[in-house]
């Protein structure tokens, strides 16, 4: 556990034991949660280390396609 202080301008510095616990750099983004009465401090990983973790991307024509059906579908269980 790790303690840090607010600054006047409501501005904390993350300590190195915790960043280097979940590995957070110079330049990386945080996103910040309030879980009531906490806040909870996580990495964004970069956009790029998402590549592939939806499966093989598909030709443009195809996911057009397939969002139509989609689209078509909910409409019509809506009426």
């Amino acid at each position: 556990m790790a303690v840090a202080r607010v600054s006047k301008k409501g501005q904390i510095t993350l300590p190195v034991e915790s960043r280097k616990a979940i590995g957070i750099k110079p330049g990386d983004r945080v996103l910040i949660e309030v879980e009531n009465p906490e806040i909870v401090v996580k990495r964004l990983g970069d956009f790029f280390e998402l590549k592939g973790f939806l499966g093989k991307a598909m030709p443009c024509r195809e996911e057009r396609a397939n969002a139509m059906l989609a689209a078509a579908s909910r409409s019509t269980r809506k009426a």
